[in-house]
Protein backbone atom coordinates (compact mmCIF):
# COMPACT_ATOMS: atom_id res chain seq x y z
CA UNK A 1 0.00 0.00 0.00
CA UNK A 2 1.41 3.36 -1.01
CA UNK A 3 1.60 6.23 1.48
CA UNK A 4 1.34 9.94 0.64
CA UNK A 5 1.53 13.16 2.61
CA UNK A 6 -0.80 14.59 0.00
CA UNK A 7 -3.36 12.84 -2.15
CA UNK A 8 -1.50 10.88 -4.82
CA UNK A 9 0.86 13.71 -5.68
CA UNK A 10 2.79 11.65 -8.23
CA UNK A 11 -0.15 11.31 -10.66
CA UNK A 12 -2.95 13.69 -9.71
CA UNK A 13 -4.39 13.78 -13.22
CA UNK A 14 -5.34 10.07 -12.98
CA UNK A 15 -7.53 10.32 -9.86
CA UNK A 16 -11.22 10.20 -10.72
CA UNK A 17 -12.91 9.34 -7.40
CA UNK A 18 -11.92 9.37 -3.71
CA UNK A 19 -13.60 7.25 -1.04
CA UNK A 20 -13.27 7.80 2.71
CA UNK A 21 -15.03 6.64 5.87
CA UNK A 22 -14.88 6.69 9.67
CA UNK A 23 -13.54 10.19 10.14
CA UNK A 24 -15.41 10.59 13.45
CA UNK A 25 -15.10 14.37 13.28
CA UNK A 26 -15.90 16.41 16.37
CA UNK A 27 -14.81 19.69 17.97
CA UNK A 28 -13.00 17.59 20.58
CA UNK A 29 -10.58 16.30 17.90
CA UNK A 30 -9.43 19.42 15.98
CA UNK A 31 -6.55 17.50 14.37
CA UNK A 32 -9.04 15.28 12.52
CA UNK A 33 -11.00 18.32 11.37
CA UNK A 34 -7.82 19.95 10.06
CA UNK A 35 -6.83 16.74 8.30
CA UNK A 36 -10.21 16.57 6.55
CA UNK A 37 -9.83 20.19 5.43
CA UNK A 38 -6.36 19.30 4.11
CA UNK A 39 -7.82 16.37 2.17
CA UNK A 40 -10.41 18.70 0.64
CA UNK A 41 -7.61 21.05 -0.44
CA UNK A 42 -5.94 18.10 -2.15
CA UNK A 43 -9.24 17.16 -3.80
CA UNK A 44 -9.60 20.71 -5.12
CA UNK A 45 -6.16 20.34 -6.72
CA UNK A 46 -7.05 17.11 -8.55
CA UNK A 47 -7.96 18.20 -12.10
CA UNK A 48 -10.04 15.13 -13.06
CA UNK A 49 -11.76 14.37 -9.74
CA UNK A 50 -15.50 13.90 -10.26
CA UNK A 51 -16.69 12.18 -7.05
CA UNK A 52 -15.99 12.17 -3.33
CA UNK A 53 -17.65 9.42 -1.30
CA UNK A 54 -18.01 9.64 2.50
CA UNK A 55 -19.11 6.14 3.51
CA UNK A 56 -20.43 6.65 7.02
CA UNK A 57 -19.30 7.83 10.44
CA UNK A 58 -18.31 11.17 9.03
CA UNK A 59 -19.06 12.55 12.47
CA UNK A 60 -18.48 11.10 15.92
CA UNK A 61 -22.07 11.96 16.79
CA UNK A 62 -24.91 13.60 14.86
CA UNK A 63 -28.07 14.54 16.74
CA UNK A 64 -29.94 16.01 13.77
CA UNK A 65 -29.47 18.57 11.01
CA UNK A 66 -31.35 21.19 13.02
CA UNK A 67 -28.45 21.37 15.50
CA UNK A 68 -26.67 23.39 12.81
CA UNK A 69 -29.50 24.62 10.60
CA UNK A 70 -31.26 26.47 13.44
CA UNK A 71 -28.14 28.44 14.39
CA UNK A 72 -28.11 32.19 13.83
CA UNK A 73 -25.84 33.62 11.16
CA UNK A 74 -23.47 34.90 13.85
CA UNK A 75 -23.34 31.49 15.53
CA UNK A 76 -22.59 29.79 12.22
CA UNK A 77 -19.67 32.10 11.56
CA UNK A 78 -17.82 30.69 14.56
CA UNK A 79 -19.02 27.08 14.31
CA UNK A 80 -16.46 24.33 13.64
CA UNK A 81 -18.62 22.88 10.84
CA UNK A 82 -18.72 26.07 8.77
CA UNK A 83 -15.19 25.81 7.26
CA UNK A 84 -16.00 22.24 6.19
CA UNK A 85 -19.19 23.34 4.48
CA UNK A 86 -17.44 26.23 2.72
CA UNK A 87 -14.69 23.98 1.36
CA UNK A 88 -17.10 21.21 0.34
CA UNK A 89 -19.18 23.79 -1.53
CA UNK A 90 -16.08 24.91 -3.43
CA UNK A 91 -15.41 21.30 -4.37
CA UNK A 92 -18.97 20.86 -5.61
CA UNK A 93 -18.81 24.10 -7.62
CA UNK A 94 -15.59 22.76 -9.17
CA UNK A 95 -17.64 19.87 -10.59
CA UNK A 96 -17.07 17.11 -8.02
CA UNK A 97 -20.11 15.22 -6.75
CA UNK A 98 -20.17 14.67 -2.97
CA UNK A 99 -22.00 11.52 -1.93
CA UNK A 100 -22.61 10.84 1.76
CA UNK A 101 -23.72 7.56 3.36
CA UNK A 102 -24.99 6.96 6.88
CA UNK A 103 -22.82 5.20 9.45
CA UNK A 104 -23.66 3.89 12.89
CA UNK A 105 -22.66 7.22 14.49
CA UNK A 106 -24.43 9.63 12.13
CA UNK A 107 -27.61 7.81 11.10
CA UNK A 108 -29.64 11.00 11.79
CA UNK A 109 -27.76 12.91 9.09
CA UNK A 110 -30.24 14.28 6.55
CA UNK A 111 -30.39 15.72 3.05
CA UNK A 112 -31.04 19.28 4.32
CA UNK A 113 -27.53 19.45 5.81
CA UNK A 114 -25.96 17.86 2.71
CA UNK A 115 -27.78 20.40 0.55
CA UNK A 116 -25.80 23.20 2.23
CA UNK A 117 -22.79 22.20 0.12
CA UNK A 118 -24.58 20.55 -2.80
CA UNK A 119 -24.05 17.02 -1.50
CA UNK A 120 -26.31 14.01 -1.93
CA UNK A 121 -27.30 11.51 0.74
CA UNK A 122 -27.00 7.95 -0.61
CA UNK A 123 -28.18 4.67 0.88
CA UNK A 124 -26.56 1.27 1.22
CA UNK A 125 -25.92 -0.79 -0.70
CA UNK A 126 -24.67 1.62 -3.34
CA UNK A 127 -23.21 0.21 -6.56
CA UNK A 128 -20.25 1.81 -8.29
CA UNK A 129 -18.82 0.84 -11.64
CA UNK A 130 -15.01 0.81 -11.72
CA UNK A 131 -13.72 -0.02 -15.17
CA UNK A 132 -15.46 -3.27 -16.10
CA UNK A 133 -16.26 -4.22 -12.49
CA UNK A 134 -19.23 -3.56 -10.24
CA UNK A 135 -18.35 -2.54 -6.64
CA UNK A 136 -20.82 -2.78 -3.77
CA UNK A 137 -20.36 0.07 -1.27
CA UNK A 138 -21.68 0.08 2.29
CA UNK A 139 -20.68 1.35 5.70
CA UNK A 140 -19.96 -2.16 6.96
CA UNK A 141 -21.82 -2.48 10.26
CA UNK A 142 -24.56 -4.60 8.68
CA UNK A 143 -21.90 -7.22 7.89
CA UNK A 144 -21.03 -7.74 11.59
CA UNK A 145 -23.83 -10.25 12.09
CA UNK A 146 -22.10 -12.11 14.93
CA UNK A 147 -22.85 -9.12 17.14
CA UNK A 148 -26.52 -9.92 17.75
CA UNK A 149 -27.09 -7.14 20.28
CA UNK A 150 -25.68 -4.50 17.96
CA UNK A 151 -27.73 -5.75 15.00
CA UNK A 152 -30.91 -5.41 17.08
CA UNK A 153 -29.85 -1.90 18.08
CA UNK A 154 -29.04 -1.04 14.46
CA UNK A 155 -32.42 -2.24 13.23
CA UNK A 156 -34.15 -0.18 15.91
CA UNK A 157 -32.14 2.99 15.21
CA UNK A 158 -32.60 2.76 11.44
CA UNK A 159 -36.38 2.53 11.88
CA UNK A 160 -38.09 5.69 10.63
CA UNK A 161 -40.45 5.77 13.61
CA UNK A 162 -37.51 5.67 16.04
CA UNK A 163 -35.75 8.45 14.15
CA UNK A 164 -38.93 10.53 14.09
CA UNK A 165 -39.21 10.05 17.86
CA UNK A 166 -35.61 11.11 18.44
CA UNK A 167 -35.77 14.13 16.14
CA UNK A 168 -38.83 15.40 18.00
CA UNK A 169 -36.88 15.51 21.24
CA UNK A 170 -35.14 18.74 22.21
CA UNK A 171 -31.50 19.15 21.15
CA UNK A 172 -30.44 18.96 24.80
CA UNK A 173 -32.24 15.66 25.34
CA UNK A 174 -30.88 14.25 22.07
CA UNK A 175 -27.35 15.13 23.08
CA UNK A 176 -27.84 13.42 26.44
CA UNK A 177 -29.22 10.31 24.72
CA UNK A 178 -26.28 10.26 22.29
CA UNK A 179 -23.74 10.54 25.14
CA UNK A 180 -25.44 7.73 27.02
CA UNK A 181 -25.51 5.47 23.95
CA UNK A 182 -21.85 6.18 23.22
CA UNK A 183 -20.79 5.33 26.78
CA UNK A 184 -22.82 2.13 26.70
CA UNK A 185 -21.31 1.18 23.35
CA UNK A 186 -17.78 1.66 24.67
CA UNK A 187 -18.55 -0.49 27.71
CA UNK A 188 -20.10 -3.24 25.60
CA UNK A 189 -17.26 -3.27 23.07
CA UNK A 190 -14.66 -3.58 25.83
CA UNK A 191 -16.16 -6.95 26.78
CA UNK A 192 -16.65 -8.34 23.27
CA UNK A 193 -14.33 -10.76 21.52
CA UNK A 194 -12.52 -9.21 18.55
CA UNK A 195 -14.17 -11.51 15.99
CA UNK A 196 -17.65 -10.44 17.09
CA UNK A 197 -16.94 -6.84 16.07
CA UNK A 198 -15.55 -7.87 12.68
CA UNK A 199 -17.53 -8.90 9.59
CA UNK A 200 -19.08 -12.34 9.31
CA UNK A 201 -17.74 -14.43 6.41
CA UNK A 202 -21.17 -15.71 5.37
CA UNK A 203 -22.56 -12.15 5.42
CA UNK A 204 -19.70 -11.03 3.17
CA UNK A 205 -20.28 -13.86 0.68
CA UNK A 206 -23.98 -13.04 0.57
CA UNK A 207 -23.33 -9.31 0.11
CA UNK A 208 -20.79 -9.80 -2.67
CA UNK A 209 -22.85 -12.36 -4.58
CA UNK A 210 -24.18 -9.86 -7.14
CA UNK A 211 -20.99 -7.76 -7.37
CA UNK A 212 -17.37 -8.10 -8.40
CA UNK A 213 -15.97 -6.50 -5.25
CA UNK A 214 -17.09 -5.21 -1.84
CA UNK A 215 -15.92 -1.97 -0.24
CA UNK A 216 -16.74 -0.85 3.30
CA UNK A 217 -15.42 0.77 6.47
CA UNK A 218 -16.69 0.56 10.05
CA UNK A 219 -14.37 -2.13 11.44
CA UNK A 220 -11.30 0.15 11.61
CA UNK A 221 -9.24 -2.71 10.17
CA UNK A 222 -8.05 -1.47 6.77
CA UNK A 223 -6.98 -4.31 4.47
CA UNK A 224 -7.59 -6.12 1.20
CA UNK A 225 -9.18 -9.55 1.64
CA UNK A 226 -9.82 -12.33 -0.85
CA UNK A 227 -13.55 -12.74 -0.19
CA UNK A 228 -14.01 -15.56 -2.72
CA UNK A 229 -11.80 -17.19 -5.34
CA UNK A 230 -12.30 -14.28 -7.73
CA UNK A 231 -13.67 -11.41 -5.60
CA UNK A 232 -11.99 -9.00 -3.20
CA UNK A 233 -13.17 -7.15 -0.11
CA UNK A 234 -11.61 -3.73 0.48
CA UNK A 235 -11.77 -2.20 3.96
CA UNK A 236 -11.25 1.54 4.40
CA UNK A 237 -9.55 2.75 7.57
CA UNK A 238 -10.61 5.06 10.35
CA UNK A 239 -8.88 8.43 10.74
CA UNK A 240 -6.33 8.22 13.55
CA UNK A 241 -4.42 10.90 15.42
CA UNK A 242 -0.79 9.85 15.91
CA UNK A 243 1.64 11.54 18.30
CA UNK A 244 -1.34 13.20 19.94
CA UNK A 245 0.74 14.75 22.72
CA UNK A 246 3.30 16.32 20.40
CA UNK A 247 3.17 19.90 19.15
CA UNK A 248 2.61 18.63 15.61
CA UNK A 249 0.34 15.57 15.74
CA UNK A 250 -0.05 13.45 12.63
CA UNK A 251 -3.25 12.04 11.20
CA UNK A 252 -3.29 8.80 9.26
CA UNK A 253 -6.12 7.25 7.24
CA UNK A 254 -6.46 4.50 4.67
CA UNK A 255 -8.67 5.78 1.87
CA UNK A 256 -9.76 4.51 -1.53
CA UNK A 257 -9.08 5.97 -4.96
CA UNK A 258 -10.44 5.18 -8.40
CA UNK A 259 -7.79 5.99 -10.97
CA UNK A 260 -7.78 5.97 -14.75
CA UNK A 261 -5.01 6.66 -17.24
CA UNK A 262 -5.96 9.50 -19.53
CA UNK A 263 -4.89 7.48 -22.59
CA UNK A 264 -7.03 4.42 -21.82
CA UNK A 265 -10.11 6.19 -20.42
CA UNK A 266 -12.49 5.24 -17.62
CA UNK A 267 -13.15 1.78 -19.08
CA UNK A 268 -9.73 0.74 -17.80
CA UNK A 269 -10.17 2.38 -14.39
CA UNK A 270 -8.84 0.61 -11.32
CA UNK A 271 -9.27 0.82 -7.56
CA UNK A 272 -6.61 0.95 -4.85
CA UNK A 273 -6.21 1.64 -1.14
CA UNK A 274 -3.83 4.43 -0.16
CA UNK A 275 -2.54 5.63 3.20
CA UNK A 276 -3.08 9.37 3.53
CA UNK A 277 -0.92 11.12 6.13
CA UNK A 278 -0.88 14.70 7.28
CA UNK A 279 1.08 16.62 9.89
CA UNK A 280 -1.23 19.09 11.65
Amino acid sequence: MQSFNHLITTRPHEVRQVLISDLHLSPEEPALVQAFLALLDDCLALPQLNRLFILGDWFEVWIGDDAYLTLSEDARQNHWLTPLIVKLKKLRVAGCEILVMHGNRDFLLGQPFCSLFGGELIYEPYYLTVGQQNYRLEHGDALCTDDKKYQFFRKMMRNRLTQWYLLNKSLTKRLAIADKLRQKSQQNNANKAAYIMDVNEDAVIQAIADSDALLHGHTHRPAIHQATADKKRYVLGDWRVLDKDSRQPKVSAVIGAVTADGDTGDNAAGFELIEFKMTV
